[in-house]
């Protein structure tokens, strides 16, 4: 039986925050795109914990970045085999870990258009562990199969790979990627959300334990760090976000 958890003294991005900086642990590098301010604080929570021996870059960051020329550095560090983590999202994902960037209905007359695949395809085949993170968790965005694949959750064997998913992150549970049968397995909800919450919302079909874990809380010593440390340095790239974050 599912049991139905109060959340604790924290908001839920301070959960998010805490859960990728878990999912970073045994890191040496991490790189974070554009828009990406929860991703950036978890990468930057990550570096704390380890007494800065993780390295982190942040796209458009000055004090957290030691890239001079952006997205090329980023792929040729991808290509090179220096970067180990890397966060990617998308207007749809299914359980296959398939990325849609592009747009709903059938392409090219595509409904909806969204941005764009950019490197998705290609940090997804170089970078080991990619973390899919998409706050939204609904029937909309995590579907049965996607209308249009960006970049491929997995390959033949014969192509040479080295990336792939690694975990999927919403605001309702943590995913981890099977790579044995090449779907996603429920990992654990979060504090305040069900099991039937989880299935009501997900359009694929998922892997689950018979007793499902509970997402753990931030330690209290997480919190201060997010809330002093980690505020301070993501609001040089989002100022906005950091305001948001608590203080106290």
């Amino acid at each position: 039986m599912n049991t139905f958890v109060e959340p604790s003294a924290y908001s839920p991005t301070e959960l998010l925050i805490t859960v990728i900086a878990r999912l970073l642990q045994g890191c040496r590098h991490v790189a974070v795109g554009q828009a990406s301010p929860i991703p950036g604080a978890g990468a930057l929570l990550a570096r704390e914990q380890s007494n800065r021996t993780l390295r982190v870059s942040v796209l458009n960051s000055a004090r957290n970045s030691a890239f001079t020329n952006g997205g090329v550095e980023l792929f040729d560090l991808a290509a090179q085999g220096r970067l180990d983590a890397f966060f990617l999202g998308g207007g749809q994902i299914d359980g296959q870990g398939n990325l849609n960037l592009v747009g709903t209905g059938t392409y090219p007359q595509v409904d909806v258009r969204w941005p764009g695949s950019f490197g998705s395809a290609y940090l997804y085949y170089l970078i080991p562990r990619v973390i899919l993170f998409r706050e939204e968790h609904t029937r909309r965005v995590l579907v049965p199969r996607v209308d249009f694949i960006s970049a491929p959750g997995s390959t033949d064997a014969s192509v040479f790979r080295r990336g792939g998913p690694y975990a999927l992150l919403t605001r309702l549970a943590v995913f981890r990627f099977n790579q044995t049968s090449q779907r996603f397995s429920l990992e654990s909800v979060h504090a305040g959300h069900t099991l039937e919450e989880v299935r009501d919302n997900t359009g694929f079909e998922f892997e689950c334990a018979a007793s499902v874990a509970v997402t753990p809380d931030p330690e209290p010593a997480t919190l201060e760090l997010i809330r002093k440390t980690v505020r301070l340095d993501i609001s040089e790239v989002y100022p906005r976000f950091a305001a948001g974050l608590a203080t106290d």
